[in-house]
């Protein structure tokens, strides 16, 4: 019988780990390095405009009409018009350097305006106080 016992064990252990490789559906996962998590944010046009004042406007003006040589106007950007709510929210997260062909300005937006601190929240509601004045249109 001790002969048998290893091969028995061994058995026991194949078998019971097959049987927990399957039979139901995936476990959610949540985003990996470099990966981005589906954005379904509503966002809060009243604080997204204490928050642009607080970073963007330094560049985009407090009126968001730009500044000569340092932000595009975004009351009346085609850009901002022609994108959705989450590819603003994937833009301003990464920025835009000088060096990109689509920068017509040739300064650099930093990601997220230069503030780390924004989560993904509070772009939201950037966002939010963006389209107050720029809808998007597709």
């Amino acid at each position: 019988m001790n002969r048998w016992l290893p091969w028995i064990l061994l058995l026991s252990s194949v078998l019971m780990g097959a049987s927990a490789c399957g039979g139901g559906p995936p476990a959610p996962r949540s985003p990996g390095a470099g990966e981005t998590a589906p954005v379904a944010l509503k966002g809060n046009a009243e604080r997204g405009k204490e928050l642009f004042l607080g970073t963007c406007a330094s560049c985009h003006g407090p009126d968001a009409k730009g500044l000569p040589g340092l932000g595009k106007d975004l009351t009346a950007s085609a850009f901002v018009r022609q994108q959705t709510d989450a590819q603003l929210l994937e833009f301003i997260k990464k920025g835009r350097p000088a060096t990109d062909p689509a920068n017509t300005i040739g300064v650099d937006m930093p990601p997220k305006g230069g503030n780390p601190a924004l989560t993904d929240q509070d772009l939201a509601d950037i966002i939010a106080f963006i389209r107050t004045f720029n809808p998007h249109q597709p």
